[in-house]
Order: C-alpha cells, then structure tokens, then sequence
C-alpha cells in the first residue's frame, strides 16, 4: 500500500500530512497550491471535483477494495490514523472505541465550534496585510471562541485529574492532531489564550512536536 496527499502544507492539507509523518509512513506528496488554480485542472477535479485540497489516495490492491479517495481534511487525518496507525496505545491511531469516539467527536467540535471564527482571527491578527486587516471582525470572534475554549479547557482539567495529557488518552492522538491545527490558528489572539492556561499549554506540546515542525519545515 501507498499513499498520495495533495495539497500544501501551508493549509488544512497540514493534517494529513502531519499524520502521516507522525506515523512514519512513506507518501507521496504533491503540493498543489490553491492559489495558483492547480486545484480546478481536469486531471485535480476527476479526483476531487469539489476542488479543493487536501486529498488522500490509497492504493490499495484490488482485493483490498482498490483505491480510496478521501476528501476533506479531518477526514484524511482520521483516515490515515484508522486505517495507517497500529491500535496499540503507543501511536496516534486510536486503540479504543472510547479513544476512537474521542477522535470522531473533537474533530467534528472543531470544525463545527471553532474553524470558522479561528481562520478569522488568523487572518485579520496576522496573515492579511495590515491595511487590510479588520480587528473588529477578529475581536467579535475571539468572543465567540471563548465558549468553546471553556469547553476544551474544562475537559483537559477533568483529564488532568486522571492523569492524562491530552484529549483522549496519555499520549498524543489524533484526537490532539486534529484538534490543535485549528486551535493554532487562535494563537494570534494572545489574551483570549491567556484566558485558558491549560488549552495554551496543551496547543503548545502539539505544535512543537517533531512531526509537526517537520511538516511545516518542508512547506
């Protein structure tokens, strides 16, 4: 089996490629740029005709199936932890229905609670040219995130008392894999982390891990 990831490192693309490096496997990776319309060529859309990036390939053999296309981003990184990883409590992969649901339930909270109005903080902190920038859109947003912040900031406490680190286990999942590459995208907002000193902590182990720094490092 092999894998083909689409898509540049310096966008949701990141996830996949992150775990698959945290799982050491080999990949092919093609760093198709958004902006530069590679996304919308006749070869890109018969395999994502949606698109948009990232997209994982697996070449299975056909009596596995054959090939599987997985679009979107958190499902990719899922993807490769279920069907990549070894479920035996050492890697990302979940080794547990209950770490597997983990997974399942904090990336769909993540999309749905907190990507939205973290990509705007992102952009109008720090990624748009500065007489661009709108800081009200960014404050209104960073308000918003400060209920979901209270959820995740309560849970890593309860998981603190057990002993755990992160957000489905001890270790490092992709639980945490999919959770923190949206979580980063608050980090311009410097108060409103502040204001949740166990979800900045947490955030910070993730994205310094080695993985994921070598993922950024060749984008």
């Amino acid at each position: 089996m092999s894998l083909t990831i689409y898509g540049i490192a310096a966008s949701r693309a990141v996830r996949p490629l992150w775990a698959a490096t945290e799982l050491g496997l080999r990949f092919e990776h093609v760093p198709l740029n958004y902006a530069t319309g590679a996304t919308r060529t006749p070869a890109f859309l018969a395999i994502n005709p949606n698109g948009h990036i990232p997209v994982v390939v697996d070449h299975r053999a056909v009596a596995e199936g054959g090939e599987v296309v997985v679009w979107e981003s958190m499902a990719g990184a899922l993807y490769i932890a279920r069907h990549h990883g070894q479920p035996d409590g050492l890697s990302i992969a979940p080794a547990s229905p209950s770490e597997d649901a983990n997974a399942l339930r904090w990336s769909f909270w993540t999309v749905s609670e907190c990507e939205s109005d973290a990509l705007t903080v992102l952009m109008h902190r720090m990624v748009m040219p500065p007489e661009r920038r709108k800081p009200r859109l960014a404050e209104a947003a960073e308000r918003r995130l400060a209920a979901p912040l209270g959820v995740i900031e309560q849970h890593l406490a309860a998981q603190q008392d057990l002993g755990q680190a992160h957000l489905a286990a001890a270790r490092f999942t992709v639980a945490d894999l999919c959770v923190a590459s949206v979580l980063n995208w608050m980090r311009p907002a410097r108060a409103l982390m502040d204001a949740h000193p166990l979800t900045q902590a947490w955030l910070s182990r993730c994205i310094e891990r080695p993985a994921h720094q070598a993922v950024k490092a060749a984008s």
